[in-house]
């Protein structure tokens, strides 16, 4: 699948599989200057990206597992979504969950990028819903 890309700034890196198999493509930081993010604080950082995703996929912003193990940044709404028809700027809300401050240096990489294929679907509204043996069992229902 290929999918147009438009960079917004010079410094603007495109996004990079860190293996063949990967299924993520590495995000980075279009920043001129360090970025201090203090403890429980959430900057956005913009990626000086934008992309043209076909319509039936969206883009998923997922934390990179290093930078959320080792230093506590994930992205703050945990998974960001990239819409078919957007054509801004990507930028990645980085949320600090550790308990010291953090920096983020220009063309680090902040997140990782993974086009998903969905299902558009019609809500029929009704008056009951079949049964099941779960029911309305929520969390914890099903047992550990």
């Amino acid at each position: 699948m290929n999918i147009q890309i438009k960079k917004l700034t010079d410094s603007a890196k495109l996004p990079e599989r860190g293996s063949d198999y990967a299924a993520g493509y590495d995000l980075f930081a279009d920043i001129s200057e360090e970025e201090e993010i203090k403890p429980h604080e959430t900057k956005l950082i913009g990626t000086g990206l934008s992309v043209a995703i076909p319509e039936g996929y969206f883009g998923g912003i997922f934390a990179r597992s290093g930078l959320s193990l080792k230093e506590g940044l994930r992205p703050a709404n945990c998974t960001g979504v990239v819409d078919s028809d957007y054509r801004g700027e990507v930028k990645v809300s980085l949320h600090n969950d550790s308990d010291v401050v953090r920096h983020i240096q220009p063309n680090q990489k902040i997140a990782q990028l993974v086009i998903i294929p969905f299902l558009a679907v019609t809500f029929d509204e009704v008056d009951n819903l079949d049964e099941t043996k779960r029911g309305v069992g929520g969390f914890g229902s099903t047992g550990k």
